[in-house]
């Protein structure tokens, strides 16, 4: 793949708030502040021998020479604001509690109490819980959904038109792209019709902090004009576990009620580590972003070419994926879809782990997502294809057919309540297999990928019970029901 190359800002080389943990560390000042293990000398020794001494020298506090994550003035602010020009941004946040705390800002910072938001099902349940903090009233627009391949592909512009014709007091739009699978929305016709309607347009871009650096790539919600997106800066490019990044631009939203609300949610102890990993990868990807996510696409796309050369294995494509409407498809992206082996995807994650000492991003019912990012080497793609090929060459029975459609049954799901007031209600426990026809007091997911299948306030249906019940069987993780003794779900006591 041939790719120009475009002048990088000299400011964008500069990591202020790395070089100042560094030059602190190096002063080696006598600490009275936390942490307690004041630099790493109170530090477990098996810890220190296995990570090295010079993490903890980093692992600082709020202090002059570093700066307070909650009223930044410093080398904080300077880092946000380099942040914010490399991601065409007009603000950007630190978030050191991972893109739920961005996705819980977004919401309690646009929408009050008894307002209505308009919120794609897909959404991820860090979303719900904003609006179950904020007491506002959900409406929800349905994705488009797959059964061949078992997946939800994501929501269309013409649905959220649709949806912000039905319920004109909706002020808000919250949507999510790209989804875990990486189909991405048509951002730039939504936030263009979002505009002219005169919506705040909300984007849980978790997966797609590398968007904005590579054209091949779909265009990042920034690109496209979205008045809110947060990242998860740690799942794709160079930034530590729940390191993530918060981006606001142009004016429909107040920037003092959203640094408001991360200083409220936010931890008063954030992680300078964490947000030394923010200030590092957002200089890699401002300064050689293109030239390794280049390397990674080659990657992905030579590996999802020889993955649709397996007998009775497919991974999913560009085209296809513009077969289904205005979406695309982030190409770092490798669903590979394994009923046709007889297998589900649950089953074959487990066999490439145990057998293969390999481990992929989740595994759904007929599918495995593997995460193809700028850390990634030639032979790790080489090792997965030839592990797919082995495990093709077996015997595994005739093709997966379920007895449930792997649709989630939420097309005909119906709010009660509020969810605010589901959450907070008076509640009993009741067995899974008996819950239908109950309003639901908690959120309900498979995770990963964490959409809710049920959220506070939803009448419980025959098919949602149903539906966990039998990906339960088949190696599901259920999150939100309880063992009490058995499985259990929280619903509202009448």
């Amino acid at each position: 793949m041939l790719v120009l190359t475009s002048p990088v800002s000299e400011r964008q080389y500069r990591t202020p708030l790395f070089d100042a943990l560094v030059a602190l560390a190096e002063a080696r000042k006598v600490s009275f502040h936390t942490p307690g293990h004041k630099s790493g000398k109170g530090i477990s020794t098996r810890f220190r021998k296995f990570v090295g001494s010079k993490i903890f020298t980093i692992d600082l506090t709020t202090l002059d020479e570093v700066d307070c994550l909650q009223k930044p003035v410093g080398v904080i602010r300077e880092a946000q604001e380099l942040a914010a020009e490399a991601h065409a941004a007009d603000r950007s946040f630190f978030l050191v509690n991972g893109t739920t705390v961005g996705n819980h800002a977004m919401i309690l910072a646009t929408v009050r109490p008894g307002e209505e938001v308009l919120v794609a099902r897909n959404c991820h349940k860090s979303i719900l819980v904003g609006i179950i903090l904020s007491g506002a009233t959900p409406r929800f627009f349905l994705p488009k959904f797959d059964t061949d391949l078992g997946i939800g592909i994501n929501v269309t512009a013409t649905a959220a038109e649709e949806a912000i014709q039905a319920y004109p007091q909706a002020r808000v739009v919250a949507v999510t792209s790209p989804n875990y699978y990486g189909i991405t929305v048509d951002l730039p016709t939504l936030m263009a019709l979002g505009h002219r309607l005169g919506r705040v347009l909300l984007v849980d871009e978790a997966h797609g902090p590398h968007l904005h650096f590579h054209p091949a790539l779909p265009p990042s919600a920034m690109d496209a004009g979205a008045d809110l997106a947060v990242q998860s800066t740690h799942k794709i490019v160079g930034g530590m576990t729940q390191a993530s990044m918060l981006h606001l631009k142009g004016t429909a939203v107040d920037v003092g009620r959203v640094a408001g609300v991360l200083q409220m949610m936010q931890s008063t102890s954030p992680s300078y580590i964490l947000m030394a990993s923010l200030d590092l990868a957002r200089m890699q990807m401002a300064t050689e972003g293109r030239k390794l996510l280049t390397k990674a696409i080659d990657l992905a796309e030579d590996a999802r070419a020889r993955i649709n050369r397996i007998p009775g294995v497919r991974c999913l494509t560009s085209q296809q994926v513009k077969e289904w409407g205005d979406l695309s498809l982030d190409v770092t992206k490798l669903t590979i879809s394994v009923k046709d082996l007889g297998l589900t995807g649950y089953a074959a994650s487990a066999l490439l782990n145990t057998e293969f000492d390999i481990q992929v991003e989740m595994a759904d019912l007929y599918n495995l997502l593997v995460i193809v990012s700028i850390g990634d080497r030639r032979d790790d793609l080489d090792r997965l294809v030839r592990a797919l090929e082995t495990v093709a060459q077996r015997s595994h029975g005739p093709a997966f057919v379920p007895e449930v459609l792997p649709v989630p049954p939420i097309h005909t799901a119906r709010l009660a309540c509020l969810p605010r007031d589901a959450y907070f209600g008076r509640y009993a426990y009741v067995p899974l297999r008996e819950a239908a026809g109950r309003v639901s007091c908690d959120i309900v997911t498979i995770y990963p990928p964490g959409i809710p299948i049920l959220i506070p306030g939803e009448e419980i249906s025959t098919e949602a019970v149903e539906y966990f019940e039998f990906l339960g069987r088949h190696g599901a993780r259920i999150d939100g029901v309880v063992e009490v003794p058995e499985p259990g779900i929280r619903v509202l006591d009448a």
